[in-house]
């Protein structure tokens, strides 16, 4: 059995690879019953999440990830996510790897909504706008780079110093990126805008948005938080990672929804109908796009899946 670490499963996950296969799994015939998701008290602290995410491909692979997801980590110098992914065989149920969890986390996360921008943002997009400094920013910035030609990423945190700290990083990356201040000018001049932070209050206003932008709201995860504003749902189209997940947690949706905004009628498609072309996604240039993420089981089995091939030399796509 392999036992991945943190930087053998990042080792084992390259972009382009890491796409296609939660591409190749959102076509598939994948079963994913209802994840379990419970909040659990941390005395003193901000709330914390357990999730258990099962998914399988009948005869083929089972899988399951257990993740703890502490708010407060960042305060104690640990990461935010903390779990591990257990995969089996779907013959013998024979166990094959227990991977890293929260580093399998954050790249499916970002290989799944560059995989969304491949179908919703436009052909010609050069300047993405990353909100938030966490660990998913940088991930975001180089999936969306294997999907589009971008050439310049523009960084926009709370904290200052941890922007700077991330722009440099991603520089080191070879990615020309800069850190700005003014959220609404940056907002205003990109192509594809991604969000991924921890947010209760709007961050993003629908007034900023200029035609044919893309929108991806990563973070927002519970429906007591939000990313973007009433105007912003107003103005775009929508597109989600799954209906379920969106529908039930994501905060950008369902705070709309109840207040009679819009209506669940009005997401056009989620990522399996756009994968399998039942829906084309992007239909003009000057479309605003939104797509809402919340994860799903079958991104982490893909990333499993093809992660056990790379480590053990086997065929590199599931």
């Amino acid at each position: 059995m392999l036992v991945l670490n943190e930087e053998q499963t990042r080792n084992a996950l390259p972009w382009a690879d890491l796409i296609e296969a939660v591409e190749t799994m959102f076509r598939s015939d994948c079963v994913m019953p209802v994840r379990h998701h419970h909040d659990m008290e941390v005395p003193g602290g901000t709330s914390a999440v357990m999730l258990l995410m099962p998914a399988w491909l009948p005869g083929e692979h089972v899988g399951v990830k257990i993740l703890n997801l502490f708010p407060d980590n960042h305060l104690r110098s640990l990461p935010t996510i903390i779990g591990n992914y257990l995969l089996s065989s779907g013959t013998t149920g024979e166990m094959q790897a227990i991977i890293e969890g929260g580093e399998l986390t954050a790249r499916r996360t970002a290989a799944t909504s560059a995989l969304a921008a491949k179908y919703l943002a436009r052909d010609n997009a050069e300047t993405l706008l990353m909100i938030g400094t966490g660990r998913l920013s940088l991930n975001l910035c180089q999936a969306h780079a294997v999907t589009r030609p971008l050439k310049r990423f523009l960084i926009w945190g709370r904290n200052g110093e941890k922007a700077e700290e991330t722009a440099r990083e991603a520089r080191a990356l070879d990615l020309d990126a800069a850190v700005v201040e003014d959220l609404e000018r940056a907002v205003s001049s990109a192509d594809i805008i991604s969000c991924a932070t921890l947010s209760h209050e709007p961050l993003i206003r629908g007034a900023w948005l200029k035609p044919g932008v893309h929108l991806d709201l990563v973070g927002a995860y519970k429906p007591s938080m939000r990313e973007s504003d009433d105007e912003t749902v107003r103005r775009c189209s929508l597109f989600v990672d799954t209906r379920a997940g969106a529908l039930k947690e994501g905060g950008d949706l369902v705070q709309p929804i109840e207040a009679g905004v819009i209506s669940k009628e009005n997401i056009r498609a989620e990522l399996a109908e756009l994968a399998r072309a039942a829906h084309p996604g992007r239909t003009s240039p000057e479309e605003i796009t939104l797509f809402k993420s919340v994860g799903a089981a079958l991104e982490d089995l893909a990333g499993a899946i093809l992660a056990y091939r790379h480590a053990s030399g086997r065929v590199a796509h599931p």
